[in-house]
């Protein structure tokens, strides 16, 4: 599985979540602490917010441990919200296209987790992707479907219920055609106006997610894991949870598209 960082609040330099902490996301890349594989070196990108409605894209192959450019553009680089991940395939190839972030027109949006037997059913999930939005499917990993999906089901207006109904399709695919688990996610996503996050399984197993604001930042980080061992007032985002982001402000939600593909 993969790791991933976010932030929304004052504008910090990103190295101030990717790669200062004792446990920043680049440490993670190749030493996790709370997944199944420690090495996530399948490549890595970032997705901030400027002054533009859309936002800035930068992804690689590299594992995030060895690309020099990457340190220096997070060093140089400030926003006020972004996205950043490191990736351990599930499956699909190593490249640029396969990398997370993924971004259509203001929003970006990032995945961890898994589609049981995803392999199988690959051009049934495609199938959600309206003809419309079908040339934005650049790579070939569930997650990119994923977004694509929601994208269709209404994100722009409705987040919540979109992740809800896209998610229920994949779950119904996984159950007809694929394996378990269903479903496996944390997603991170944002429209360059407020972040949301998300945390789900379809059995006991959903992948870690923990927030905390910081006073001196004024500032939330929201990650896949704490960015400093023993640092206090990381809070776990429960499963089944969808969580807005917004200022300093946190609104948790019920996730639960179990319910949906129950009854379609």
């Amino acid at each position: 599985m993969c790791r991933w960082a976010a932030y929304i609040g004052a504008p910090i330099y990103l190295e101030e979540i990717v790669s200062l902490p004792q446990h920043s996301l680049i440490r993670q890349s190749h030493c996790a602490t709370e997944c199944r594989t420690a090495i996530n070196a399948d490549g890595f990108g970032i997705a901030w917010y400027g002054d533009r409605s859309e936002p800035g894209l930068y992804r690689d192959v590299m594992p995030a441990w060895s690309d020099p450019n990457l340190r220096s553009l997070v060093a140089t680089v400030k926003s006020g919200l972004f996205l950043a991940h490191v990736r351990a395939s599930t499956g699909t190839a190593t490249s640029r296209n396969n990398c997370h972030p993924f971004t259509w027109g203001r929003w970006s949006f990032m995945h961890n987790g898994q589609v049981g037997g995803y392999d199988g059913f690959r051009r049934n999930a495609d199938m959600l992707i309206p003809d419309a939005l079908y040339p934005h499917r650049k790579g070939a990993t569930d997650s990119e479907a994923l977004f694509l999906a929601a994208i269709a089901e209404g994100l722009d207006h409705d987040p919540r219920g979109a992740m809800e109904r896209a998610s229920a399709a994949f779950i119904r695919l996984a159950r007809e055609k694929g394996e378990a688990p269903h479903l496996r996610l944390t997603v991170a996503m944002s429209d360059g106006q407020r972040l949301y996050a998300m945390r789900y399984a379809t059995d006991d197993q959903a992948p870690s997610l923990y927030h905390r604001w910081s006073a001196t930042r004024k500032g939330r980080a929201v990650v896949s894991e704490p960015l400093e061992a023993g640092e206090e007032n990381w809070l776990e985002i429960p499963s089944a949870s969808f969580c807005t982001f917004e200022g300093d402000r946190v609104t948790v939600e019920d996730f639960r598209p179990c319910r949906l593909a129950a009854a379609a």
